[in-house]
Order: structure tokens, then C-alpha cells, then sequence
């Protein structure tokens, strides 16, 4: 697999030759012995129109002058035999000297006789040979004979092999040149595919045809002429969403996203990345990342997600932090308390550790009688036994009130967004909470007409007006770096429920959260 090039050039060039020299060598043996034939036929034809022949066979000559013609025009244009017969077919001249005289019986001649010229490959007594007749004419007009010259086919033979073996030869050459250029070629090749074979390139562009269909993050490329050269599966969806819709490939980036930066990251070859980007009113996440070459930028890759996408990721990641941190605390406070127990064991106070979880068996089924109570979704009521737990270990007074009712969901789906709303705000109020001297932290949850009404009260820091107007930005946050997204996403949250959020706060003086969003309950349903 390693000389793939090497060996496919070599047998296409291989190939090409065989066909060229079986061709050329057809041709050329028909050229031979067209040439041959000709030239037969014109050595002929010269010597029936020589005197010496005419005068002979008109019965005026020497027939030895006759034979010793023949054999030196046989020796002077090097063909096998000239004969020269009679029209009675009696032979006059014949390099045997014993067949002079004889009578030349062969059909092959007729049309010689008859006045036309001709040739043919026939057998006689020196074997088989290619023949050419020509009739001889006194200068009256009138035919005396025939003369005959012969070349053996060996000899023709000879002569076609000769000629192919120059187009062999030649064939042996370009056969050699050929293999020089095909590692010439090959090396370039592979210098240009990275040592690749034609297998590990078809591997590779399948396996990355797999991997762009297989990711939900849309991608697509462009060339040095800023044209789209590849799109994947996840970006035709996102375009779609957007209204940008059509054959992209081959296409100008330009032409269907207006506004992208591709071409600007093409010119300067600096990436862009976690960028926002407006495709028709649709908000979508990208990076654009330059493709380099041998060091020269050659196309630009982008890949994007719809930002909506993204906070939704980004609000499970929350609700799961918010559930990690809601059993951490649980179990951290069941930890203290099974260790105060088996300290009272070890010291033997026995009546004390009966009484000890008398009590917190008291406190916990009141805690969890009364959400149980007051919520009657059993997801929602354990979200806030959790936050009750979690307020416990903080030192903080935590209150779910004594008027608070949640009757079951009919729609079960909102489950998720009450969740994000109520835990954000009460994470918020238990981190306010944090270096105070009261802690305290009231919850109160009602349903109403349709609508429910969540008031979340603590008796924190507060905040000033000039404060409030940013919190439900994005990464706005009093804490720090790298916070400021839970009330962003509580906002998000309300807005996808068609709700509403209002806050009063002041500085020294606590923080209060009034939400109100639709609610419908089974019970309201199906009455």
C-alpha cells in the first residue's frame, strides 16, 4: 500500500505503451510489406521495359545475355529471383539454372498474361515467396512475356521484425522514462497529500464526512475565492431556520450571509471564536477558525449553534448544579448528625441519643409535612426540601410559609423552568446572605386564578436602584468574575412561560423577588 502511485503509474504508462507499440507495429507491418509489394512491382516493371528483355524474348537476342541480365538485376536490387518467361510460359531466365526452359505452371500469373500487373504470395521451387508480375510489350504494343521478381517471406519476415524492433526499442525507452517520471510523479504527489496513499485519502474524506454529519454544530468552509466548499447536515438546518435557504455550494459566502467575518478572518488569518452573530433575526454562537497550507491560509472553516441551543445547555447545567449542591448539603447534614450519634453512643448517653432523633425525626417530618402539604408536585416539593437542607448548613433561617399552595401541574413540562426560577432566586438570597447578622429567608408560593405567584424575601445586603437595573444581564453579577447568568436565565425562563418579574431592594434592608407566571392545575382541568 505504500507505492500505490508509483506502481498505478507504472502500470497505466505499461499499459499505454503495450497498446501504442501493438498498433504501431500492426501498422508498420502493413506498411512493410505494402513497400516491399511496390517495390517488387517496380523492379519488375523496370526490367520487362529493359531492351535486353524485349529483344530476347522477340526471339532477337542471346538467351545466356538473357540469364546473366536477370541474375545481375536480381543481385543489384537485392530482391530473391527475377525470371523472365515467354508467353507460353516457358521459363527464359531463373537463377537455377536447370529450371531455364521449364514451364511455370502456377495460376498466380493469368492476369500477368493477360496484360495486367500484379503480385501474390505463392509457393514455388524455392520456396514461398512474395511475387510480382509485370508483362512485357515490344514498341509495337504487342506483349512478348512476363518477367517475375521474387522476395522470399523470410525475408519480408525479416524486414517487418526489423522495423518493429526500432518501435520496440523505442517503447523500451519511454517505458524507462516513464517509470523516472512516475516516481517523479509520485513523490510530488505525496509530497502534496501529506505521504498519503489514494486508500488512506478516500479513508480519511469518508471519515470526515461522518464526523461533520455526526456533530449537532453546524459547519461549512470556503476557499481562497471566499466560495463555499463544504456545508454539513446541522448547518443546512440553522441556515433553514433563518431563511437562508439554497444550493450553497460552489456559491459565494457573501451572496446568503451578509454579515459574516469569514473573509476578514481569510485576510488576516487570525481566528475568531465565541463570536454572536444575526442571521435574519436568528442568534447563533460561532468561531471561525483560518485552514493553513504549507503555511499559507488556503480557507476558512466556521461552525455555529443557535444560541437559544446554548442557554438551554447552559440552564440544565444550572438545574444539575443546583441539584449536585442540594444533596451535597443534604448529605453533609445527615453526616453531622449521624456523627453527634455515634458520639452519644460511644459515651454511652443512650437516653440522650433517643431523645437527640426523637427530635430530628419531629423536625424533619414537620419540614417535609409541611411542603408536602403545601406542594403537591412531588419534583417541586423535593426541589425545596433540598433548598431547606441546604439553608440549614449555611446558618440560614429558611421559611416556606404557612400560606403557600401549589396544586399538581397539568402541564408537567414547566416542572423544569419553575425549578430554575425559584432555585436561582433562592440561591441569590442564601449568598446574600452570607455576611449578615440576620438570616433570614422567606418563601412564599401561591396559586391564584390560573396564575401562580412566588414571592422569595430575605433580609440580605440589598442592592441600590443603579445595581438593580443591570442584574438580569448576562454575566452582570455583584459576586465576582465569572458569575452574573442565574437571573439572566431566570429572565429567559419567564419569558418562555409568559411571565413576569419584579424586585424591590435596598441597601441594608433585604431583597424581595414577586414573580407571576401561568399555572394550571390538573384539578382546575378537569373540573
Amino acid at each position: 500500500m505504500k507505492n500505490n502511485f508509483l506502481l498505478l503509474t507504472f502500470v497505466v504508462i505499461s499499459v499505454s505503451l503495450l497498446v501504442t507499440d501493438f498498433l504501431i507495429s500492426a501498422k508498420i507491418s502493413t506498411i512493410t510489406y505494402e513497400n516491399l509489394q511496390t517495390e517488387a512491382i517496380e523492379i519488375a516493371t523496370i526490367t520487362a521495359s529493359t531492351p535486353a528483355v524485349i529483344d530476347n524474348l522477340a526471339g532477337q537476342g542471346d538467351p545466356q545475355d538473357l540469364q546473366r541480365f536477370a541474375n545481375r538485376i536480381s543481385a543489384i536490387s537485392g530482391v530473391r529471383f527475377v525470371v523472365v518467361m515467354d508467353m507460353n510460359r516457358k521459363r527464359m531466365s531463373h537463377p537455377d539454372a536447370s529450371k531455364i526452359g521449364t514451364y511455370y505452371e502456377n495460376n498466380d500469373a493469368n492476369e500477368a498474361f493477360l496484360g495486367n500487373p500484379q503480385t501474390s504470395i505463392d509457393s514455388g521451387s524455392l520456396g514461398e515467396s512474395l511475387r510480382a508480375f509485370a508483362p512485357v510489350y515490344t514498341a509495337q504494343g504487342k506483349q512478348v512475356g512476363v518477367v517475375l521478381v521474387g522476395i522470399m517471406l523470410d525475408e519480408v519476415t525479416s524486414a517487418v521484425t526489423q522495423s518493429r524492433g526500432s518501435v520496440v526499442f523505442g517503447s523500451i525507452c519511454g517505458l524507462v522514462i516513464g517509470i523516472l517520471g512516475a516516481i517523479f510523479l509520485a513523490r510530488q504527489i505525496k509530497k502534496y497529500t501529506f505521504g498519503m496513499e489514494p486508500f488512506a485519502i478516500a479513508k480519511m474524506l469518508e471519515e470526515r464526512n461522518a464526523i461533520l454529519e455526526s456533530i449537532r454544530e453546524g459547519a461549512f468552509a470556503i476557499d481562497q475565492e471566499e466560495k463555499i466548499t463544504m456545508i454539513n447536515k446541522a448547518a443546512m438546518r440553522v441556515l433553514d431556520n433563518a431563511e437562508l435557504k439554497g444550493d450553497l455550494i460552489g456559491k459565494n459566502v457573501e451572496d446568503f450571509i451578509p454579515n459574516t467575518r469569514m473573509q476578514n478572518v481569510l485576510k488576516t488569518g487570525k481566528a475568531e471564536l465565541d463570536q454572536e452573530q444575526n442571521l435574519n433575526g436568528l442568534t447563533i454562537l460561532t468561531n471561525r477558525i483560518p485552514v493553513y497550507v504549507n503555511n499559507e491560509i488556503v480557507g476558512v472553516v466556521a461552525t455555529f449553534r443557535d444560541k437559544s441551543e446554548m442557554q438551554k445547555l447552559a440552564e440544565k447545567l444550572m438545574d444539575v448544579k443546583i441539584y449536585a449542591e442540594e444533596l451535597r448539603s443534604q448529605t453533609h447534614e445527615f453526616m453531622n448528625k449521624l456523627h453527634v450519634v455515634v458520639g452519644m453512643i460511644h459515651l454511652g448517653n443512650y437516653d440522650q441519643v433517643k431523645e437527640y432523633v426523637a427530635q430530628i425525626a419531629h423536625t424533619y417530618q414537620a419540614e417535609v409535612g409541611g411542603v408536602v402539604r403545601a406542594i403537591k408536585d412531588p419534583v417541586l416539593a423535593g426541589f425545596l426540601l433540598g433548598k431547606l437542607s441546604l439553608a440549614r448548613e449555611a446558618g440560614v433561617k429558611m421559611k416556606l410559609t404557612e400560606d403557600s399552595f401549589v396544586p399538581d401541574l397539568f402541564e408537567a413540562d414547566i416542572v423544569h423552568d419553575l425549578i430554575t426560577i425559584i432555585g436561582n432566586l433562592v440561591t441569590n438570597a442564601l449568598e446574600s446572605l452570607e455576611k449578615t447578622a440576620v438570616k433570614e429567608l422567606f418563601v412564599k408560593i401561591l396559586h391564584e386564578d390560573d396564575r401562580l405567584f412566588i414571592e422569595v424575601r430575605d433580609t440580605g445586603r440589598g442592592m441600590d436602584q443603579k445595581q438593580i437595573k443591570f442584574i438580569y444581564e448576562n454575566g452582570y453579577s455583584t459576586k465576582g468574575e465569572n458569575r452574573g447568568i442565574g437571573l439572566y436565565i431566570t429572565k429567559r425562563s419567564l419569558a418562555h412561560l409568559q411571565g413576569t418579574i419584579y424586585v424591590l431592594s435596598e441597601l441594608g434592608q433585604g431583597t424581595t423577588f414577586y414573580v407571576s407566571l401561568p399555572y394550571r392545575s390538573k384539578e382546575r382541568f378537569f373540573d
